[in-house]
């Protein structure tokens, strides 16, 4: 598609973050325009970690419960991923350090972004920033577990990388974030 031309935009809820209907035009490669309607959820963007240790071969990520997961089948709602927030005003790496230490109770200095992704561009603008970062043991400042004013309640699992692999297998992790950063860290020889 080529030439799109956006005809009208309609907020259909902003109750937590905003839902738009989209009218716009878009010229086919054979000249032929068509007249389409979208729904795009903008929720800002997002930053994601995959937290390793070389030494102990183990990884930190978190289980909270997803009222999507829950809804879309998912008896407990609850979902093993790697530690993520939104950017809101921050620059990508300061809110996964931010968000690192709120989450796992880990304060980390040294991060690795190893690449940007849409997860979900047929209806969300998110677009993620991945990142990677060693810790060991002493950057444990508190236990973690998210802010009490986001009403989370995080918990933080320290597993063995193979057991981690493992879990994608047998379908007991299925955070696609998730995912791709072992798969990063497998294909990288980072443990």
């Amino acid at each position: 598609m080529n030439d799109i031309k956006i005809l009208k935009t309609e907020v259909l809820s902003d109750n937590w973050y905003i839902l738009r209907k989209i009218i716009f035009e878009a010229t086919k490669k054979d000249g032929t325009v068509l007249k389409l309607t979208r729904e795009a959820y903008d929720r800002g963007n997002g930053a994601t970690i995959l937290l390793y240790n070389r030494d102990t071969k183990t990884v930190i990520l978190t289980k909270q419960f997803r009222v999507a997961t829950y809804i879309n089948g998912n008896d407990s709602g609850m979902l093993i991923e790697c530690c993520a927030g939104l950017l809101d005003q921050n620059n990508a790496e300061d809110c996964i350090k931010r968000e690192t230490e709120e989450e796992t109770g880990y304060q980390i200095t040294n991060v690795q972004k190893v690449f940007e992704a849409y997860m979900s561009p047929g209806s969300v603008t998110e677009i993620l920033y991945f990142f990677v970062a060693e810790y060991t043991k002493d950057m444990k400042i508190s236990d973690g577990g998210g802010l009490e004013e986001e009403h989370e309640n995080i918990e933080v699992l320290e597993l063995p990388f193979a057991t981690a692999l493992q879990m994608v297998q047998t379908g007991e992790i299925k955070d696609g974030k998730t995912m791709m950063l072992l798969q990063y860290a497998q294909l990288n020889q980072l443990i």
